[in-house]
């Protein structure tokens, strides 16, 4: 199966037009996307978009093989003219199947939003999931359900589907519900489209969908099913870090939400009386997705050492060290100095061996304090001083480092 990228933007393109927004203005080049569309094997058209046909040959191809246009999502903007030659487009009802005289089989999925997503099976096997924008599937079944879920095929290693076209920065969940289905495995290829300009341009936009194993391709790209080359490894062990407000706990949950089943570590505990401490964790939990767990606690090492679990989430690192001086009367001079020092010391070798030997997959979140004001006092110093080594420490474990800075991750490893 080979699929050519004829757009890869939203429906009113990349940049918008008289959009007067930073991403708009940097969307030049390769970033510049038309309307999503999409052609397989020179016979399938997938979306009728402004400027297909010109779109085609540009990429070296010609519409006039194409036998079937499927339409995916409602057509809101001005009605599209049809390049001659090509069929009528149509909307496939829910649940219908198309058998094509090239041999493709299609069959359309019901979805949680207004669209049809497209399965597609070529002559050869290969296997295509196309997702309208904004699109997730609806009612997935379990991947060990014994009515086999829509895609999902036991005999294939990794997987259902060779290639899956979705709407990734604006609906991670669909992915993450692909995952939980068994239809996306280890082997798929995840690219993402619909891109529009809620979403970063070049190499951070690669950067962000790198760790959600997505990519991106400029409009007129072709793709091989089963052509492996291009799929991105997920970093095993991320560490994020941030002032105040900077946006570092957002992004360790963006990096995430791909994901079908995630643990959120959250090492701040709860503070009777505190209104404006309640306030923040019930914002970090409303914008959490509705699958993950939690759990609050400091004591991460077995939950380091347990293989088989999900993928997990602490914040953050330095309230797990708040808690590890606390335990070691950390505070006072004098049992710092008489054995309290030797003890915390202990306790972060003891958490950064943990952090190398783990199999999970994991990303924490820490503060960086030490481009600030110097502490008045010499507590404040010490836990300055002493979350500076942990988090050098546990960077020296993480395959990629970042530091967020006003909402911008800057990749400091990997």
């Amino acid at each position: 199966m080979e699929l050519t990228l004829l757009g890869t933007g939203a429906v009113a393109g990349l940049p918008r037009p008289g959009c007067p927004c930073a991403t708009c203005a940097l969307a030049t080049g390769a970033d510049a996307r038309a309307a999503t569309a999409v052609l397989v094997d020179g016979t399938l058209l997938i979306d009728l978009t402004p400027g297909v046909a010109l779109a085609a040959a540009r990429a070296g191809h010609s519409l006039q093989g194409v036998a079937q246009v499927l339409l995916s999502h409602p057509q809101d903007g001005p009605p599209l003219e049809l390049p001659d030659g090509l069929p009528v487009p149509i909307r496939v009802p829910d649940g219908q199947e198309l058998s094509l005289l090239s041999g493709h089989r299609v069959r359309a999925l019901a979805l949680d939003s207004p669209g049809t997503g497209y399965d597609v099976t070529s002559p050869d096997g290969r296997r295509l999931l196309y997702l309208p924008p904004a699109g997730a599937p609806a009612g997935l079944p379990a991947a060990d359900d014994p009515h086999r879920p829509f895609g999902a095929d036991p005999g294939r290693p990794g997987g259902g589907y060779d290639v899956v076209l979705l709407d990734v920065v604006g609906r991670p969940d669909a992915l993450a519900r692909l995952r939980a289905a068994g239809t996306v495995g280890a082997t798929t290829d995840v690219v993402a489209v619909h891109l529009d300009h809620d979403a970063p341009t070049g190499a951070e936009l690669r950067r962000r969908l790198a760790a959600q194993g997505a990519r991106v391709e400029a409009d007129g790209a072709t793709l091989v099913a089963g052509d492996l080359h291009n799929v991105p490894d997920i970093p095993r062990r991320t560490l994020i870090l941030g002032g105040a407000r900077s946006g570092k706990s957002a992004e360790a949950e963006r990096r995430l939400a791909a994901f079908p089943e995630v643990l959120y570590v959250a090492t701040a505990g709860r503070r009777e009386g505190d209104d404006e401490w309640d306030a923040r964790i019930r914002l970090h939990r409303d914008r959490r997705p509705s699958g993950w767990q939690t759990a609050e606690t400091c004591d991460l090492l077995p939950l380091l050492a347990d293989a088989d679990g999900p993928p997990l989430l602490v914040d953050c690192l330095a309230l797990w060290l708040t808690d590890a001086m606390d335990t070691v009367d950390a505070w006072s001079d004098d049992a710092w100095l008489g054995g309290g020092r030797r003890e915390l010391e202990r306790r972060v070798r003891e958490l950064v061996a943990a952090v190398r030997a783990s199999a999970r997959t994991l990303v924490a979140v820490s503060n960086e304090v030490g481009s600030g004001v110097v502490p008045a006092t010499a507590a404040g110093r010490r836990f300055r001083d002493e979350l500076g080594r942990l988090n050098a420490a546990f960077a020296a474990e993480c395959e990629e480092v970042l530091l967020v800075v006003a909402g911008l991750p800057v990749p400091l490893r990997g």
